[in-house]
């Protein structure tokens, strides 16, 4: 596995900050309701989570061209939105207000983020995955703070792998446009596992030139294929 993809467990051992107002407001500026219209209006105030209809644990082939990229997406967005609602369902012990604040905030985006590709996609969408989240213990902050670490760092970097996939301008500007967000996200995470510190932009996530990693569809599938429960075929992305 890409050592981007690693969760680093031992900074999950500090506590996080609580004062919510800078992080809060840092996140509340991600937001793109304006941008992606009715759909986050409809989906990003609720307190649940209205998955997709879950698949059956076959495989899935996300198909090609700039369908396929929006289907990658779609899918990696599926499983974060699923993650994060389990956090709020199930919050770890001593998760503090600010603390909540905070998931419940990236937990509303994800899921605007993954109907927006729904909508987007109509008849061509995948069906809905099956998260496969056993390996995570949702009690353990270190372990829920971990993992989201590992989800917003993937993330970011499969946007930024893919994005030279799309061959519609106006695709390629959406992706932007929430792969900026996803990156907020990836800050405010290793902010609240290691507070006050360069974490936000380490080295394991920029190269030499200050600029965020970006990996392949293929490595970023094989990298979270053990968090969902089909197969994800992704070989015809972006072709």
């Amino acid at each position: 596995m890409n050592k981007l993809l690693k969760p680093d467990t031992d900074s999950g051992k500090k506590e996080a900050e609580t004062s919510p107002v800078n992080r809060r407001s840092f996140l509340r500026a991600a937001g793109i309701a304006t941008s992606l219209g009715t759909i986050a209006l409809t989906t990003a105030c609720k307190d649940d989570d209205p998955d997709p209809m879950p698949g059956t644990g076959d495989t899935v082939d996300l198909g090609s061209a700039d369908t396929g990229v929006l289907n990658y997406a779609y899918a990696l967005e599926q499983l974060e939105a699923a993650f994060y609602s389990q956090v709020i369902t199930t919050p770890y012990a001593g998760m503090t207000d600010a603390e909540k604040t905070i998931l419940t905030d990236i937990r509303d985006h994800e899921i605007v983020h993954r109907d927006f590709f729904k909508a987007a996609l109509g008849d061509k969408a995948i069906k809905g995955l099956t998260p496969n989240f056993s390996s995570i213990d949702f009690t353990k902050k270190e372990a829920v703070l971990g993992a989201a670490k590992l989800f917003e760092d993937t993330g970011v970097a499969a946007y930024n792998g893919a994005g030279k996939l799309l061959k519609d301008g106006g695709n390629l500007l959406l992706a932007g446009k929430i792969v900026s967000v996803e990156a907020r996200h990836a800050a405010v995470i290793r902010d609240l596992i290691n507070p006050k510190s360069a974490d936000f932009a380490g080295d394991d996530i920029l190269d030499a030139n200050g600029m965020d990693k970006a990996i392949a569809p293929a490595d970023i599938l094989a990298a979270v294929k053990g968090f969902v429960k089909e197969t994800i075929n992704g070989a015809n992305v972006g072709k």
